[in-house]
């Protein structure tokens, strides 16, 4: 079902893509399920992506990253969420939004001093966005940043972040001006210290001490999910943290723009990692329906299955077209935003019909933990939600597709 043929990809992504597989297939998966079920962050087997280079995939060797490009970024997200999705939006959360920002809005002082740990996995990083009463609505965001001489003091919380309590690096935004609406808000360079350090101390990964954590700037309780249950979610606080003023992102008012452009980019990473688990069911699903025998013979012999393989195969033919054009046009500067906001919004849909299917062709079997379809299906509805739900991915287009119109 890989789209090898697509024109997008060289030798080298090839490559990536069989790393990146044999590695899900035989390393995670075998551990994937115990995880889910535990909810426990899967530090052995991130600290190997770290050391397969990818948590920095994209990012140059200098920085400690692995030199590649967004292609392979996109493809690494793509196959391992073939087979779990919380280690895929471990790569895709990280590196997006937890290093990106740094690399695409920082200064060279910002980039020498914190992509390095971040591109080379010994630290992870997370992006402060959501709040209680600001999620599709971004621009409500009510943490406030006050300039006091040479320090922001940071006040407010952030909701559902990935990596809050496990990571050391965070993006956060803040409002820096509360009269001037979305363009009042800034967005600064954050550190605290990993909330499991016995884990960093007994992996080898998640704690650089020359990172010194910021007073006041914690980790606040864990999220009990229906999916990404071995992905670290949780709520960060921010109780009077004084930020130096040289880890402010971009310039004061910057955040809001800033931010729509790493939720663009977020957004084909999330599409991979949807049209991965899509795929991944159809693998499922079409191996047990070639296995499982009912009324003398295999059930991939009935019409009403074969016709449920048949439309997964095609959406996902059709979703790996959306993904790998946008990741294209983003990886050659042209304009992107409303490829990636079509590409998020067709395969995390896709990846619920997908897996709603799967578990249907494998019966009650599954619906329960002994096969992955059930994971999937849960892994699955956290995709029209996260990076900006199907609601908003529809708003995104319309805009681009009523301003061409209106010019």
């Amino acid at each position: 079902m890989t789209p090898g043929n697509l024109p997008y990809f060289t030798k080298e992504h090839e490559e990536m893509r069989a790393k990146v597989r044999e590695f899900a297939r035989e390393v995670v998966a075998p551990v994937a399920r115990k995880h889910d079920a535990d909810a426990t962050f899967p530090w052995a087997t991130v600290k190997q992506m770290a050391d397969l280079g990818l948590l920095g995939i994209p990012w140059p060797k200098r920085l400690g990253g692995s030199g590649g490009d967004l292609m392979s970024f996109i493809i690494a997200i793509h196959e391992m969420a073939k087979v779990d999705a919380s280690h895929s939006i471990t790569i895709s959360a990280h590196t997006t939004l937890g290093t990106s920002p740094i690399m695409n809005f920082g200064t060279d002082e910002q980039r020498e001093r914190f992509v390095p740990p971040l591109a080379s996995g010994r630290v992870l990083g997370g992006f402060g966005l959501t709040e209680e009463s600001a999620g599709s609505d971004a621009s409500g965001t009510r943490t406030t940043a006050v300039r006091r001489g040479n320090v922001y003091v940071l006040n407010g919380s952030k909701r559902f972040i990935t990596h809050a309590g496990i990571g050391e690096v965070f993006v956060v935004t803040a409002v820096t001006n509360a009269s001037a609406g979305s363009k009042g808000i800034s967005s600064f360079i954050l550190t605290k210290e990993n909330a499991d350090l016995a884990a960093a101390a007994r992996y080898g990964i998640g704690h650089d001490p020359s990172l010194v954590p910021m007073k006041g700037f914690r980790a606040g309780k864990k999220e009990d999910k229906l999916g990404w249950r071995a992905s670290d979610t949780r709520e960060l606080l921010f109780d009077d943290v004084e930020v130096p003023a040289e880890n402010l992102l971009g310039g004061e008012g910057a955040g809001f723009t800033n931010f729509m452009r790493t939720l663009d980019s977020g957004r084909i990473g999330i599409a991979a990692l949807s049209l991965g688990i899509a795929e991944g069911a159809f693998e499922q699903a079409r191996a047990f329906a070639c296995s499982r025998h009912q009324f003398g013979q295999a059930i991939s012999g009935f019409q009403g299955v074969q016709f449920q393989l048949s439309d997964m195969a095609t959406e996902i033919a059709a979703g790996a077209h959306l993904v790998y054009h946008a990741a294209w046009l983003s990886q050659h500067k042209q304009p992107f935003a409303k490829e990636a906001a079509m590409a998020k919004l067709f395969c995390s849909e896709l990846a619920m019909r997908a897996t709603t299917a799967a578990v249907q062709i494998h019966g009650a079997r599954g619906y329960t933990t002994e096969y992955p379809v059930e994971r999937m299906m849960r892994d699955a509805k956290i995709c029209e939600i996260g990076e900006g739900t199907s609601e908003i991915q529809r708003i995104v287009i319309a805009r681009h597709l009523l301003a061409s119109v209106a010019d």
